[in-house]
């Protein structure tokens, strides 16, 4: 049995063409974590803290310790002791951590000038599940899906 949810187009659309221009430059690509970590760090109210951030992403902190020796390498972030508790490691932005952000934001901009010439459409995904039940929140625009048991 399937169940038919519709999502919209356009905002996959727009996410899959600024990823696409993102793999075919010349910056390191970045998983899903690193990419929140980041966004959290240059977006987010500071000062920002592993065990903050693993709070706020609701993830271990040693993925985030992972996720940040990643970034740290590619001189996106950089940890110093706060000075004020030895026992807090404070993640600070860098230059090339903002000029990584810039661009990309920039070809979030480019994907926005596509899907603005794509027609508004729906697609639908079929989900293969014994009897599930769906709830579709028009007004989060989440969807969930629970199995029955």
């Amino acid at each position: 049995m399937g169940l038919t949810l519709p999502v919209q187009l356009q905002s996959l659309e727009l996410w899959r063409h600024a990823l696409v221009a993102s793999v075919r430059g010349d910056a390191p690509d970045l998983s899903a974590r690193q990419m929140a970590l980041m966004l959290s760090v240059y977006l987010g109210d500071g000062p920002h803290t592993v065990r903050g951030l693993a709070q706020a992403l609701r993830i271990s902190k040693p993925a985030v310790s992972r996720a940040l020796d990643r970034l740290g390498e590619l001189g996106y972030v950089r940890r110093q002791r706060d000075d004020l508790d030895r026992r807090n490691v404070l993640v600070q932005k860098t230059v090339s951590g903002v000029q990584f952000l810039t661009e990309f934001g920039g070809l979030i901009d480019n994907a926005k000038e596509h899907i603005m010439s794509v027609p508004a459409r729906m697609i639908e995904f079929i989900l293969e599940q014994e009897e599930p039940t769906a709830t579709y929140d028009n007004s989060t625009q989440e969807w969930a899906i629970e199995a029955a048991e």
